[in-house]
């Protein structure tokens, strides 16, 4: 530990005998430092917040969803620091006096592309940042630039989401309606088409529609019409059968009375009317007592009247017939115009083709036409919602000001920064000089080094003289390195007047 401090009091001795030296050293290093922290721009920065609310009652029910309102406050993000966008900004702030060419206004915009910051900073929250630094201006000329450039971005962003909507809704809108006009009159042509196809081929091609469409059509109503014709025979026969079973007249006795036979005859007929057939236990007793009234002479005395049930199933009869009838005719006409189809498609090939051609044109046209006109009324509509509402509403919430200060560089810290720099530098050339240089400020180093005894050491002794020169040598060291802080210090207030200042 002791040889570490020897050490220490050796390399202090050895920079205190060469502090001209680092003196000397600490002032060119400062002074070429501060030279170069006097050089760089001030730079002025103006910030503003902006708070951006999205709609999201009346627009999420027509479609605008609010993944697409975030995308379009993105977009304009994205947007807002475009050419165009600071091309507007070189020309509406005092940058305009600065350009005077193409050129010019290129190479600001260049500049301003580094200068400007959008960041959203939270949740619909976003943060406008614009810096000034031209060297051209002055420093409140600076202060001034900024806050106007971040104005300028704010009202480019209230534009975009403005008027900018308003321009994309009308652009939308009538690119919809060339389409749908130009889509209107490829559909009338297509319809005009097929209309004077059906009046040319009317009698070769009966129906409408395809031939496939009406051929499968017409086999599937025959299909149909097959059940409903099984269904109305088998109900015929039922009746037939009934109807059989069923006598014409009912039985009556001369003197007006109803004869036991009559009565029999009357029963068989009403069981016959609810359905029972001729083995039912009942019809089946009713016949054996009929046939022994007939024995016993019991029919001579009958006479005929009209049996009321024979007339009603007689006209349900007539009906059900008609019924088969009309379902035969129908059916033979369907398979009559599914041949003539058939026939037609085998023998003009191309005509059918020709017509399912036309029908396809017609259809797909058709569908385009419906789908524009819908896109259309969609637009017209969400574009209405967006002028009306505001799709994006946003307010500022911190407005830019003039900064009284520069954002960078932060020249007091630099310029003290500078100092300790050259200090250091002072110091560490001394201490590497004498690290250099072969002389032995004790005798144990000297010792060490020759590798010899060292008998003894002499003392400097100083006289009257020496002790007042190196008083004087000391306060002026004393005086140059006070001096040295002393213009730093000095740099650092007018640094600050100069901010007061501007």
């Amino acid at each position: 530990m002791s040889g570490l401090y020897d050490e220490i009091l050796i390399a202090l001795h050895g920079v205190w005998n060469r502090r001209w030296l680092a003196l000397a050293v600490a002032w060119g290093i400062c002074m070429v430092g501060w030279l170069v922290v006097s050089l760089i721009p001030n730079s002025y920065e103006s910030k503003a917040k902006v708070y951006v609310q999205t709609q999201s009652i009346l627009p999420g029910q027509i479609g605008i969803t609010p993944v697409e309102q975030q995308q379009g406050v993105d977009r304009v993000k994205q947007t807002l620091a475009s050419a165009t966008n600071l091309e507007k900004v070189v020309r509406g702030t005092d940058l305009a006096q600065t350009v005077s060419s193409d050129r010019d206004v290129a190479a600001k915009v260049a500049a301003l592309r580094t200068s400007i910051k959008v960041v959203s900073t939270q949740d619909n929250l976003f943060e406008i940042t614009a810096s000034s630094s031209d060297t051209s201006l002055s420093d409140g000329a600076n202060a001034r630039l900024s806050a106007q450039i971040t104005q300028k971005l704010i009202d480019i962003f209230e534009e975009e989401n403005v008027a900018g909507n308003r321009d994309e809704t009308r652009q939308s809108l009538a690119f919809l309606d060339s389409q749908v006009a130009a889509r209107g009159k490829q559909l009338q042509d297509a319809d005009q088409r097929r209309v004077e196809f059906e009046e040319k081929y009317m009698g070769l091609l009966p129906g409408a529609g395809s031939i496939s469409t009406r051929m499968d059509a017409a086999r599937t109503e025959i299909n149909s019409i097959d059940g409903q014709l099984v269904a109305a025979q088998s109900a015929l026969s039922a009746m037939n059968s009934q109807l059989a079973g069923t006598p014409a007249t009912i039985a009556g006795a001369s003197g007006g009375g109803t004869t036991a036979l009559g009565s029999v005859l009357g029963e068989i007929a009403a069981a016959k009317a609810r359905g029972w057939t001729e083995n039912h236990p009942d019809i089946v007793a009713l016949r054996r007592q009929a046939a022994a009234l007939k024995g016993q002479g019991g029919a001579s005395a009958v006479t005929g009247t009209p049996n009321p049930t024979y007339t009603s199933l007689k006209s349900m009869q007539a009906e059900r017939a008609a019924t088969v009838q009309a379902l035969q005719s129908r059916k033979s006409q369907i398979q009559a115009d599914l041949n003539a189809m058939s026939s037609r498609q085998i023998s003009e090939p191309g005509v059918a083709s020709e017509q399912e051609r036309l029908d396809r044109e017609y259809e797909a046209l058709k569908t385009q036409y419906d789908k524009l006109l819908a896109d259309r009324e969609q637009v017209r509509l969400r574009g209405d919602v967006q002028n009306e509402t505001g799709a994006v509403k946003f307010r500022v919430i911190d407005p830019p000001a003039v900064p009284s200060t520069p954002a960078a560089p932060n020249r007091p810290l630099l310029l003290i920064a500078v100092l300790i720099v050259g200090i250091g530098g002072g110091i560490g050339t001394a201490f590497a000089m004498g690290q250099v240089q072969t002389t032995y400020p004790t005798a144990a180093r000297l010792e060490k080094a020759a590798g010899l005894p060292v008998i003894g050491a002499i003392t400097e002794t100083l006289t009257t003289a020496q002790h007042v020169v190196r008083k004087q040598r000391l306060k002026l060291f004393l005086a140059g390195s006070g001096g040295l802080a002393g213009v730093c210090l000095l740099l650092v207030a007018v640094e600050f007047v100069q901010r007061g200042m501007a």
